[in-house]
């Protein structure tokens, strides 16, 4: 059955309602690996409100998907200069037609054929992404790739194994068998909790300092 715009229209639901229809995710490492990845940079860009980060949900692509049920919910994407506020799902006809900027997929047994083939086919050919990673939280499986002209070119990493990301303008690389952002000088993007323990220790420091002068701090 050949469907006209209006009627393809009509069928569809209110996109403010559409929900996410992605399950729970493969084991506690690759929650936590999330988990991770979501608070990093949220306290790191935590002075900006131009930007979506969908974890686990589903981003909606093409009004089809709803009438084939061909749901595509990438692990982790990022959308750079749009509305930060909440969302049940990502529907790009509702948001100017944006597709997430970078996505990153952790691989598992049961999706990582997928994630390395049918996925990175439709995010390069189809969605055009610009940056596609990919990263297995059991085996530190990582790689990651940036849309030059029509196709993905792997992205070389540096001396410490790290991959830049020009979207994020961080590196990505494996440090305590995690995923995690590193600044372009090499240092680690903190968690809120590793940041609130550094500044802990910076006050401890200083009233150290203070006391060996003979200054007891208030």
């Amino acid at each position: 059955m050949v469907f006209t715009a209006q009627e393809m229209a009509d069928l569809m639901p209110d996109t403010s309602q559409l929900e996410s229809q992605e399950l729970g995710m493969e084991s506690s490492l690759h929650y936590m690996q999330l988990a991770l990845l979501v608070a990093c940079l949220e306290w790191h860009w935590c002075e900006r409100n131009n930007y979506f980060i969908g974890a686990n949900l589903t981003f909606y692509y093409s009004r089809k998907q709803l009438l084939d049920r061909n749901f595509n919910s990438p692990d982790f994407f990022v959308i750079k200069n749009t509305e930060k506020r909440p969302r049940y799902s990502w529907v790009a006809w509702a948001e100017n037609g944006r597709y997430p900027d970078i996505i990153i997929e952790l691989l598992a047994n049961s999706t990582a054929t997928v994630d390395r083939n049918e996925k990175k086919i439709l995010y390069q050919k189809s969605l055009r992404i610009p940056e596609y990673f990919w990263f297995d939280p059991e085996n530190l499986e990582f790689s990651g790739f940036r849309l030059i002209g029509r196709e993905y070119q792997a992205i070389l990493a540096n001396e410490f194994g790290r991959l830049w990301s020009e979207v994020l303008e961080l590196y990505l690389g494996i440090h305590d068998r995690k995923l995690r952002y590193f600044t372009p000088d090499g240092e680690l993007v903190a968690t809120p909790e590793e940041a609130a323990l550094q500044a802990q220790e910076r006050a401890n420091r200083l009233a150290n300092q203070l006391r060996a002068l003979g200054i007891e701090p208030e």
